[in-house]
């Protein structure tokens, strides 16, 4: 494939569903690739969400972004996606993209907020929150990530995973229509810069992970990297940039959650 949690709980049509905790447990077998990568568990990221453009004859339309169920009213995804209130929708709840059985939820954008730092020439503070009109309606199939917390550490070496329905293969022209999902390790920022070698630089506002035959790649943009503490999943990184091939040998970087978690409190408290 090519790369958040203020309320602890939310109930809803007579449950109470915890942040990071999915009804239906994923199932994850490896260091399998998202380019070449395995299907997810329906179901089993409940936060994750599609980001599509608007169809005036259908509930759905193309996919391009993916983005992270932070509470009922509050999707975080990428700067760079350019999410816009009068022509994209958030789909909620879905697996298939092909199906026109599942139970999914269409959303419309009240409003898309980029950070006010978002750098679109140094990928820097590549982050974005998308208000929904209306909340979403938590179910098995859709519920929110935790956020990290400023404080929290996610050491280079832990296994995480991140999902999407990014392409499976760079020359390809379409994505997969299941979601996709690959476990990979987090990277060491200076590992991570010399595998990259002249792009960008690594800030401290951006986390590495995968490059031993897992990557991220395009339209998984937005989508999340999570890794699991204390028995819940935390959302630590937002699908951002890499190398321009989807190269497996090279780590993905993502937005780091920890240094943009004030930016996000804030900004949803003041609206």
């Amino acid at each position: 494939m090519a790369l958040f949690w203020l309320v602890s709980c939310f109930a809803f049509i007579g449950t109470t569903f915890g942040c990071g905790v999915p009804a239906i447990k994923p199932v994850i077998t490896g260091y399998s690739r998202i380019v070449n990568g395995e299907e997810a568990m329906p179901g089993s990221w409940p936060w994750q969400v599609s980001m599509q453009s608007t169809f005036a004859d259908s509930k759905t339309g193309f996919h391009f972004c993916g983005g992270s169920l932070i509470d009922p009213y509050w999707v975080v995804t990428a700067a760079h996606c350019g999410l816009s209130p009068s022509e994209h929708r958030v789909i909620l709840g879905e697996h298939d993209q092909s199906s026109s059985s599942e139970k999914f939820q269409t959303m419309n954008i009240a409003k898309a907020i980029n950070h006010p730092q978002w750098d679109e020439m140094s990928i820097n503070n590549d982050v974005a929150l998308i208000k929904l009109s209306q909340p979403a309606q938590m179910t098995d199939g859709v519920s929110p990530v935790c956020l990290s917390s400023t404080s929290d550490n996610f050491p280079p070496g832990l296994n995480c995973v991140t999902s999407g329905w990014g392409k499976t293969n760079n020359f390809v022209s379409g994505t997969p229509p299941r979601l996709q999902q690959t476990a990979l390790a987090i990277v060491a920022t200076p590992t991570c810069q010399q595998l990259l070698a002249n792009t960008n630089k690594i800030t401290d506002v951006m986390i590495c992970a995968g490059g031993a035959g897992a990557t991220s790649c395009r339209h998984d943009s937005g989508g999340p990297l999570v890794c699991e503490k204390d028995g819940a999943w935390n959302l630590v990184g937002i699908v951002s940039w890499g190398n321009s091939s989807c190269s497996t040998r090279i780590p993905a970087v993502y937005t780091r959650v920890t240094a943009i978690r004030s930016w996000i409190d804030q900004t949803i408290a003041a609206n």
